[in-house]
């Protein structure tokens, strides 16, 4: 019986690889950190995904760093900029708090959003928003323009603390530390043990912001050099 001989396969034949683009590389890292994490958005692992080399990658995203700005820009697009209420600061936090929950959707991602600086078109989209509803307001456009990036600061650090693998034998521990505190070394712990300890995390993340936009109103920008 003659053997099977394995009939050569012609380069022409194989379907073509899509033409590599920018958009094409954030696109492939969003379905890795969907599937694997952000750990794994690597230019190598993406090089795999897309069944080409990582130097190729370079000419369109810098470095990993910039990737994951891009990967964040991308998904500040789930940001819900709709109107809630008539009351701008209300709608004002419920951006916020849409920005914070779609961090909280990612968390690993939300460790890297405190250093990540994405410039893309939602990150514009997003900044607009919130100077059109501090503008609304009365704010000032110095401390408005100031104040975003406090505001959006303090939304990504609380999403980054609870994204961390911290779990209850840690909150246990903490609680327990401030409700014993020994009130003759610590009496301000000890009589405030109660509301140090209060309230849901919406109501605390949703009084951080009011306490913000308060502040932001009323405190003028220094008049300095500009930057």
């Amino acid at each position: 019986m003659t053997p099977r001989t394995r009939q050569p396969v012609s380069r022409r034949e194989r379907p073509a690889k899509p033409a590599l683009s920018r958009a094409g590389i954030v696109e492939a890292a969003l379905g890795v950190l969907r599937a694997e994490g952000l750990e794994k958005v690597t230019m190598r692992r993406l090089a795999q995904e897309l069944d080409t080399g990582p130097a190729s990658l370079y000419v369109y995203v810098a470095s990993t760093a910039e990737l994951h700005a891009a990967v964040l820009d991308e998904l500040l697009g789930e940001v819900e900029l709709g109107r809630r209420g008539d009351d701008w600061a209300e709608a004002l936090i419920a951006v916020l708090v849409s920005y914070t929950d779609v961090l909280f959707a990612h968390p690993a991602l939300a460790g890297s959003a405190v250093s990540a600086r994405p410039s893309g078109r939602n990150y514009l989209r997003l900044l607009e928003k919130l100077l059109a509803l501090l503008g609304e307001g009365g704010v000032p456009d110095e401390q408005a323009a100031w104040g975003v990036d406090l505001l959006l600061l303090a939304a990504t650090a609380v999403a980054a603390e609870h994204s961390a693998p911290a779990g209850t034998e840690d909150w246990d521990a903490t609680r327990q530390a401030v409700e014993n505190a020994p009130a003759e070394t610590h009496p301000r712990v000890r009589a405030l043990a109660g509301p140090l300890l209060s309230g849901s995390a919406e109501e605390r993340l949703t009084w951080h912001f009011r306490t913000l936009i308060n502040g932001i109103r009323h405190t003028p920008v220094p008049k300095g050099e500009p930057l």
